[in-house]
């Protein structure tokens, strides 16, 4: 369900004409809002236990604007299937990067996931020319796949101990502070004119989808649940083509398979060692 609902910000990051950290700022300010709001009602308690995480949990916040700025421009620079199929190089970076962050063990078999991964990015963009608006968008995209990554793992450990939808408050409210320059530089008349696309942005891709992503961290490690992620791309792009008619290409196409394959191997080997 999580999946699901988040795939919507690729057709929501493409229909939307605002710059990125605009876009971005304005889904924050909603979202922080009614995540308070919603909290307040719940009688939940804000606090942190300790200054040490409050550390980490606003680290991830920034983590996550880096991420979403980074892909939207990705998004805005080519299509939904490129930007969702470049991000989503992150569970085999993930795959990567828990290992050493918090020291589990390496298996061999993601070095050849890798190399298939890279393969498949290679065919999303074969021109390596920074003059290639595709080629930028894919950089864009794997530059927000490692962001992700990071914020994934940091926050893995803090939702033993916190409820989702305050550890998401501080994160996305880090995200609105450090956007604050963008609010100076958006066309107002511009942002009203988006606040439908807006408002379901910061309400069901936000609220609702990455709270129910982060929930799943009690349930499965960070690359387990990024695998299990891996429809995402396959919505975002029907999704695309239904609202947005971007129809992919063949090259659009095999490098997805590719990258999708590599995921879905992971996901066989790690059901299996769960079993």
């Amino acid at each position: 369900m999580a999946v699901l609902i988040i795939s919507t910000s690729g057709v929501l990051g493409r229909y939307i004409s605002l710059s990125p950290p605009v876009t971005i700022f304005f889904r924050t300010l909603v979202a922080s809002v009614l995540f308070f709001v919603f909290l307040k009602l719940r009688k939940q308690s804000l606090k942190l236990e300790n200054w040490a995480d409050v550390g980490k949990v606003l680290l991830a916040g920034v983590f996550l604007c880096l991420h979403w700025v980074t892909y939207f421009y990705s998004l805005r620079l080519s299509n939904v299937a490129i930007g969702l199929l470049s991000l989503f190089t992150y569970p085999v970076i993930t795959a990567f990067l828990e290992p050493i962050i918090l020291k589990t063990g390496f298996r061999k078999l993601h070095l050849a996931l890798g190399v298939l991964v890279l393969t498949g990015v290679y065919f999303l963009t074969p021109d390596i020319d920074f003059e290639n608006s595709y080629f930028i968008a894919v950089l864009f995209g794997m530059v927000s796949a490692v962001f992700y990554s990071l914020r994934n793992i940091i926050m893995k450990p803090k939702i033993q101990k916190y409820n989702g939808s305050v550890l998401m408050l501080y994160q996305i409210a880090t995200v609105c502070v450090c956007l604050i320059p963008a609010a100076f530089i958006a066309d107002l008349p511009q942002v009203i004119g988006q606040w439908k696309p807006l408002l379901v942005l910061a309400i069901l891709t936000t609220c609702i989808g990455h709270t129910l992503f982060l929930m799943s961290f009690r349930n499965f490690s960070i690359t387990t649940a990024s695998i299990m992620s891996s429809i995402q791309p396959v919505y975002g792009i029907l999704l695309g083509i239904l609202f947005l008619e971007e129809i992919p290409g063949t090259e659009t196409i095999i490098g997805g398979t590719l990258i999708i394959s590599a995921v879905v191997i992971e996901s066989l080997f790690s059901f299996k060692r769960a079993a």
